[in-house]
């Protein structure tokens, strides 16, 4: 498409209908003044309104900004240990004692905004731009399925030639593949396939609908609305700030029933991007009774060609870092909170101890990168840098060190746990009991069909301690059917059957 094509495309992409409609009285969601005002009023919350705070969470309830904005203005050590024993306590009540894993696949990094921090950008020159056929998506798949991947999160620019219609043909063709499991010969597919993309209008979010997209993960990366502008520019796309910021707004209303909102850490200060992460959650709440399914949270890195994201002002420590996962999982309870392989390793481990509870490994950002992994050693062809690069078993045995099982569990998406429903589920800790049950299946086939032996030693070890908690629960005790089934269920995938879930 000509230079004319694409600003034509440009031009009918933003449906200002699509907007206003879920303004207050013409206003966003996001006051920056109101902001700035609660974090000022929290400024040295008391200890006592801290730890009643505290207990609230352990209610599985969205804290408010105040109570939020408190978390965040914590100065002392001894009651920083309290909240991060509490977030952990909060995460195994929602999600019990598992990581869920995925693997990224970009698709393309033609894209025709300019962002600041990003090596996709229109302007960079140092970029090779391409765009995988669906033999190249195929193949892919296939290299991540070799790993032990279940999920795939799709990863686009925005640009006309990667539109809806070609994200379609990618998860049709995601889906559409099947493979053999290196160590048992078992069949083996991609069972959930997220996507990564630009804002859009309701009608293409409806053709993602249909060709079975799982999660619809946008991120604001900012919040702060002169940042925002400083970094995209105002003739591109992705400088329209309410266009973005109602993305999942579309999307709930399309019915796409789950939804993943992020902030890009590093380009404003962190504690204003925490509120504005809580008040996305609100609104969305407000306006639909759900939230967000998981939040994100990456610290840019450095990226191909970019200065901002090596320069920035607003650089995220690593102690700060912790704080604000600590923070999102106390108030935003029933969300999943995602820690990337942006994060080098020992900084991962720590995040997952204060109630992460997703990661990616093994992951390749390069186009084409998983069939062809000398591509990742090309730091100019970059979005940008990842911290963790580890393969999937030499992760999943880490976890398994420090005492969680990992999942790959997709069987609420099968089985209409979604949307309302699974919010609920979350909110009554329930959730977390067929969470438990699903992955210690879906852990099994990871040990029988691709574990080193030394991931299988700690894996068994694991799942016999999870097999004798299920055993000796209460809430299973009661429900003898759905312990039976599990019962079965394991029995017949440790004799070879697969994709059995509850």
């Amino acid at each position: 498409m000509g230079v004319a094509g694409i600003k034509d495309w440009k031009q009918g992409i933003v449906k200002d209908e699509e907007i206003d409609k879920y303004l207050i009285n013409g206003k966003d969601y996001i006051d920056d003044q109101s902001i700035f005002s609660v974090l000022k009023r929290q400024s040295d919350p008391d200890p006592a309104f801290i730890r009643d705070i505290l207990q609230k969470s352990l209610s599985i309830t969205t804290l408010n900004p105040d109570e939020t904005a408190a978390l965040l203005q914590v100065k002392d050590a001894e009651l920083w240990q309290e909240i991060n024993k509490t977030a952990l306590e909060v995460k195994r009540k929602v999600y019990d004692n598992r990581i869920v894993f995925f693997a990224p696949l970009y698709c393309a990094n033609h894209c025709v905004n300019n962002c600041a921090y990003c090596g996709f950008r229109e302007a960079n020159n140092l970029e090779v731009r391409r765009i995988l056929t669906m033999e190249e998506v195929k193949q892919e798949t296939i290299s991540v399925l070799r790993e032990g991947h279940k999920r795939l999160i799709l990863v686009f620019g925005e640009h006309p030639s990667t539109d809806v219609d070609y994200m379609v043909d990618c998860i049709k063709a995601v889906y559409s593949v099947s493979d053999v499991a290196p160590k048992s010969g078992q069949p083996t597919n991609i069972r959930r396939v997220n996507i990564n993309a630009a804002p859009m209008e309701m009608a293409k979010l409806k053709k993602l609908k249909e060709a079975g997209i799982g999660t619809y993960q946008v991120f604001q990366e900012t919040y702060h609305r002169e940042t925002f502008a400083k970094v995209h520019p105002s003739n591109t796309l992705k400088g329209n700030y309410r266009w973005r910021l109602y993305a999942l707004h579309r999307a709930i209303e399309a019915g796409v029933d789950d939804v993943a909102i992020g902030a890009l850490f590093g380009l404003y200060d962190w504690k204003f991007e925490v509120m504005g992460l809580l008040h996305h959650t609100l609104d969305l709440e407000r306006h639909f009774g759900i939230g967000p399914h998981t939040i994100s949270f990456p610290r840019m890195t450095p990226a191909s060609g970019s200065w901002l994201s090596n320069n920035s002002d607003f650089n995220v420590s690593d102690e700060n870092f912790k704080k604000l996962v600590a923070v999102l999982r106390l108030s935003v309870p029933t969300a999943g909170l995602i820690v990337t392989a942006r994060e080098k390793a020992a900084i991962k481990q720590e995040v997952l101890q204060l109630g992460c509870t997703q990661t990616d490994a093994s992951t390749r950002i390069g186009i084409g990168a998983y069939s062809d992994q000398k591509m990742e050693f090309n730091q100019d062809n970059k979005q940008f840098t990842i911290g963790d690069p580890r393969d999937l078993d030499a992760v999943i045995q880490e976890v398994g060190k420090l005492g969680y099982i990992s999942s790959f569990c997709t069987a609420g998406y099968r089985c209409g746990r979604t949307g309302e429903t699974i919010m609920g589920m979350l909110s009554h800790c329930i959730e977390s009991k067929y969470c438990k049950l699903n992955a210690v299946l879906t852990y099994r086939e990871y040990l029988n069909d691709y574990a080193s032996p030394e991931t299988k030693i700690i894996g068994e070890e694991l799942i016999k301690k999870e097999l004798e908690e299920i055993e000796n629960s209460t809430y299973f005790q009661q429900k003898p059917h759905l312990l039976a089934r599990f019962r079965e269920d394991y029995g017949y995938i440790q004799g070879g059957k697969r994709d059995l879930y509850l």
